[in-house]
C-alpha cells in the first residue's frame, strides 16, 4: 500500500487560494484514477479536481466552504500499488524562489514565546468545532480571542464559521465599537500592520432590499481593490477613425460567415491591431515581481466577458499574435460562447498577458479599466458613432461624417510610464485608421 497526497492545484497565474465547493466522495470510498474527487472555486472558475491515482480515499484535511492556499494537502488517497507514481495534480507546482529554493524551505523557523503562542486560534476550539486556517488568520489579525471565536455563530456545514461569518463579525464589532484586549508583545519583530479595515456606516431607510454578493462578486471586488492597491493606474485616451474598417466590415459580414462558418464582429480586428502594436512595445505585455519585470514572450489576450449573472470573466486567447482574422474571430466567439453557458475550463482563462473589455458594447462611449493583475496594462474600446470630422484632402480641409470610437488605456505606472503608454496607444489607433479597406476575406 502507498500513500498519495492530494493538494489544492493552481488554477491561475494570480491565483493563490481556492474554496472548495463540494467533496464528491467520501471517507472509504473508491477512485479511479483522473475521477473527480472534490469542486473547488475560484474568483475566476468553478472546476473539479481528478484524483492523481487510482486507491480509496482514506482522509478529508479540509471541509466544505473551506478556502485552503495552493499546493496545500488537502485528502490523502491509499493506493494499491507499493510505489505508486502518481500523476502531477492539474497546473500545481512548488513555488520556487530567484535562488532555486523552494518557498517552503525559504521561510526560517522562528520561536516564539509561550506568550505568543498562547494568542494563536486553536485550530479545534472546546466546543470541538473546527476553524479553518483562513478563520484563524482572521481572528489572530483582528485580534480576536479564543473565548470570542467560539461565540461567534457559523453559517457553515456543521455549524463551522466561515470567512463571510468573520467578516460580518469584524464588522459589526468595529461599527458597535468594541475594541479587543491589546496582545502580548510576541518575542520576534513582527511585520509592518496592514492598513487598518474600517466599516463605512450605510444609511438605510425602510423601502430597501439588502441583496447579499454572490460567491464570485465578492471575490471579483477583492480583485479589484487588490489591483488599484497594488498598481498606481494611469488612463490615456485617443479618438480613432475607424471608418474603413466598418465599411469593410459591414461589405464582407455575409461572405466572412459562408466562407468560415462564423460571425465577425469588431472584437477580433482590435485583437489584431493589439497583437500588432504589443510586438512593436514589447514592454507592455510584461509583469511586475517585487523589483523585477518580467518579459512575457507569448502574447496572450484576455477578452472581458460578461455571465449571465451579471459578472465578468476574463477568458485568453493564447499566442494572438499567431492568428489570422479568420483565426481569432473563431476563438473569440467560442470562448464568448461559452463563457456565457458557464462552460470555461481552467486554462481558457489562464496565462492572460494584456487584456481587452469593449464598453462600446453597453453604449459607453469610452472607460477606464482597472488592471487585470499581474498584468500592467488593460485597453479599452468605447462605441463607435457618427460624428463630424476634419478631413485633410488635396483640396483642403472639409467637414464629413466619419465612424469615430475612443480607445482608452489603463497602465501600472511603476514600469510603463506615459511615453510608452501613450505610444503603445496611438500606435493601436493607427493600425486600426490605416486599416485596408479592399482586404480580401
Amino acid at each position: 500500500m502507498a500513500r498519495v497526497e492530494l493538494v489544492m492545484p493552481k488554477m491561475g497565474e494570480s491565483i493563490m487560494e481556492a474554496t472548495i465547493l463540494k467533496w464528491r466522495k467520501k471517507i472509504g470510498e473508491r477512485i479511479d484514477l483522473d475521477e473527480a474527487v472534490l469542486d473547488i472555486a475560484t474568483d475566476k472558475v468553478d472546476s473539479e479536481v481528478p484524483s492523481p491515482v487510482s486507491g480509496v480515499l482514506m482522509e478529508i484535511l479540509f471541509q466544505e466552504d473551506d478556502v485552503v492556499p495552493i499546493n496545500k494537502v488537502i485528502a490523502i488517497i491509499e493506493t494499491d500499488a507499493a510505489n505508486a507514481q502518481p500523476a502531477a495534480s492539474p497546473a500545481v507546482s512548488q513555488p520556487t524562489l530567484s535562488n532555486g529554493h523552494s518557498e517552503a524551505a525559504a521561510v526560517p523557523y522562528v520561536p516564539a514565546s509561550e506568550s505568543a503562542m498562547a494568542q494563536q486560534p486553536l485550530a479545534i476550539g472546546a466546543s470541538g468545532r473546527f476553524y479553518s486556517p483562513l478563520v484563524r488568520t482572521i481572528a489572530k489579525e483582528e485580534r480576536i480571542s479564543q473565548a470570542e471565536l467560539e461565540a461567534i455563530p457559523g453559517s457553515g456545514q456543521d455549524g463551522r464559521v466561515t470567512k463571510k461569518d468573520m467578516l460580518a463579525y469584524v464588522a459589526h464589532r468595529q461599527g458597535s465599537g468594541q475594541t479587543a484586549a491589546a496582545p502580548v508583545a510576541p518575542a520576534v519583530v513582527a511585520a509592518p500592520p496592514a492598513m487598518a479595515k474600517t466599516a463605512t456606516a450605510v444609511s438605510m431607510g425602510g423601502n430597501v432590499e439588502i441583496v447579499e454578493m454572490d460567491r464570485m462578486r465578492k471575490l471579483i471586488a477583492d480583485h479589484m481593490v487588490m489591483s488599484k492597491q497594488t498598481s498606481p493606474h494611469v488612463t490615456s485616451f485617443v479618438e480613432v477613425d475607424v471608418t474603413d474598417m466598418v465599411n469593410w466590415r459591414n461589405r464582407v459580414k455575409e461572405p466572412f460567415k459562408k466562407q468560415y462558418g462564423e460571425n465577425i464582429t469588431f472584437t477580433p480586428i482590435f485583437m489584431e491591431a493589439i497583437a500588432r502594436a504589443i510586438r512593436d512595445f514589447p514592454m507592455i505585455n510584461i509583469s511586475v515581481d517585487g523589483t523585477r519585470i518580467i518579459v512575457k514572450k507569448d502574447i496572450n489576450i484576455g477578452m472581458a466577458a460578461a455571465l449571465p449573472s451579471g459578472n465578468l470573466i476574463v477568458p485568453v486567447i493564447k499566442n494572438a499574435d499567431l492568428l489570422n482574422l479568420a483565426g481569432l474571430t473563431k476563438q473569440v466567439n467560442d470562448l464568448a460562447a461559452r463563457a456565457r453557458q458557464n462552460q470555461l475550463k481552467p486554462e481558457d482563462i489562464q496565462g492572460g498577458t494584456f487584456t481587452l473589455t469593449n464598453v462600446g458594447t453597453f453604449g459607453n462611449v469610452m472607460g477606464t479599466p482597472i488592471i487585470n493583475q499581474p498584468q500592467v496594462a488593460i485597453l479599452a474600446a468605447g462605441a463607435i458613432r457618427k460624428k463630424p470630422a476634419v478631413l485633410e484632402t488635396q483640396y483642403g480641409d472639409v467637414i464629413a461624417i466619419r465612424q469615430m470610437m475612443f480607445l482608452s488605456l489603463s497602465y501600472d505606472h511603476r514600469v510603463v510610464d506615459g511615453s510608452l503608454g501613450g505610444s503603445f496607444l496611438r500606435r493601436v489607433a493607427d493600425y486600426l485608421e490605416q486599416f485596408d479597406a479592399n482586404r480580401a476575406v
